[in-house]
């Protein structure tokens, strides 16, 4: 397995791309975004340089890094694959649309994986041929530095496959941990419930923004409120990902805040719009409540 295709030159995307072009594979970044392509790459070349600033890498492991790396407008571009790993926005119907044409157009050997962070691996498998040779892959952000990587097996998913990826994990020198396919998986299904109370705590007027995340940090030593944490994973994507939750579930305790939702839909999104629970006009450095939340 040497031929590797990312789909999606976002955050994740980017990422994905970076650790498996320093481990050795020929990457191919693939965004239908030319100006999302030339950024992405940017922004590995610049992690690189931070890498081999810290004393962490060599020059030479970035060179071959970026030799490493390509691009591509089209799912054309993935046909050769050994693996193609889709880490497209977080909707299913897109998803689901990227699989179908993958399975098309790929070897009938190519693994198709998703770093989705919630939807089912097996509903995207039931847009394939090949649902025994299609996996999750949820990495997590940000990708070069995390070790986990949660490795879902869908209702059809072959031993062999699990077997394949949970050892190319190894490779990459990440943690994989084998998790079955129901929403959320494990990390968000945690995860969500605890930053949508923290978003209830807000709302409902028991404590200020900050006061929050200085609770979770200090008295459960967390490194990041959720608050914070929440604005760093994308206020739209921690909605979705909720009424994954809540959908799949169908219990009431997954019902995302009204506080989220209004905030989401007037656009305030965290880092990505510079404003969410904080104000990121200075920087992600220069923590400042929004205005929005200040009595």
């Amino acid at each position: 397995m040497r031929k590797i295709s990312v789909i999606g030159a976002g955050t994740m995307g980017n990422g994905i791309a970076h650790v498996f072009a320093m481990n050795g594979f020929n990457v191919t970044l693939v965004d239908v975004s030319e100006d999302a392509l030339k950024k992405a790459v940017a922004t590995v070349s610049k992690n690189l340089d931070r890498m081999v600033a810290k004393g962490s890498i060599k020059e030479e492991v970035k060179n071959s890094t970026l030799k490493n790396l390509v691009t591509g407008t089209t799912l054309d571009a993935c046909k050769d694959s050994d693996l193609v790993i889709e880490a497209a926005t977080e909707n299913s119907e897109i998803k689901l649309k990227i699989f179908k044409q993958l399975d098309e157009l790929c070897k009938k050997e190519t693994i198709l994986a998703s770093n989705t962070s919630s939807i089912s691996i097996t509903k995207i498998a039931a847009a394939t041929n090949r649902a025994d040779k299609v996996i999750g892959m949820h990495f997590m952000n940000p990708v070069p530095v995390m070790k986990l990587v949660e490795i879902i097996k869908g209702y059809a998913t072959s031993d062999e496959v699990l077997k394949t990826i949970m050892e190319l994990s190894l490779k990459l020198g990440k943690s994989p941990v084998e998790v079955n396919d129901y929403p959320g998986f494990v990390a968000n299904r945690i995860l969500m419930p605890m930053i949508n109370e923290a978003i209830y705590t807000l709302y409902e007027g028991v404590a200020g923004v900050e006061e929050i995340d200085i609770v979770m940090k200090l008295g459960m030593a967390h490194p990041m409120g959720p608050l914070q944490l929440a604005d760093f994973i994308g206020l739209d994507v921690c909605l979705a990902i909720l009424r994954v939750l809540h959908e799949g579930f169908g219990n009431p305790k997954y019902a995302p805040c009204p506080l989220l939702i209004n905030m989401v839909t007037a656009g305030y999104l965290g880092v990505k719009t510079n404003e969410g629970f904080y104000n990121y006009a200075l920087g992600v450095k220069d923590l400042v409540v929004s205005p929005r939340f200040i009595k």
